[in-house]
């Protein structure tokens, strides 16, 4: 599998002196720091809603916001709004007005949001697959004897 590449990182080989060193010190190419393309796709779609909504428009296609909201269920119309606004900023999701009484707008996903459904199926398998692992991790974690006063990483529905 093709790693990653990281301008930054680029920039940082290049402007390494005869000696090798760096003008930053523990610097790394390594394909999943802070400043690398990988790690930005993780972080689009860190918000709890935001897959939710690109897999509901993919499966739906172009949708109303009211659709929106019976289509994924349990989520506020404020809630959903914040993430029409995460998506679109990252050019995931279009927003598409019509001029008509009273005003209609829709949302659909760009072709970056398309290709985006690729590893969501993916990660969706791999949930399918292995939630009871997961389950039965954290509930030995949580058990007499487990790390049981520990709560920071109990999933939160």
């Amino acid at each position: 599998m093709e790693q990653p590449t990281c301008p930054r990182a680029a920039a940082r080989e290049n402007a390494r002196d005869a000696t090798g060193a760096t003008d930053a010190p523990g610097a790394t190419s390594d394909a999943y720091t802070a400043d690398c393309h990988a790690r930005l796709a993780f972080e689009v779609l860190a918000n709890r809603w935001d897959s939710v909504v690109v897999y509901t428009l993919g499966a739906g296609g172009p949708m109303r916001p009211r659709a929106l909201i019976a289509g994924i269920g349990g989520i506020s119309a404020k809630v959903l709004n914040d993430a029409l606004r995460r998506l679109e900023y990252n050019g995931l999701v279009e927003r598409r007005t019509y001029a008509e009484a009273p005003p209609r707008v829709d949302y659909a996903l760009t072709e970056a949001g398309t290709a985006l459904l690729v590893p969501m199926r993916a990660m969706g398998a791999w949930a399918k697959r292995h939630t009871d692992d997961v389950l039965a991790a954290q509930e030995r974690f949580e058990s007499p004897g487990g790390r049981a006063g520990n709560h920071r990483y109990r999933h939160r529905a």
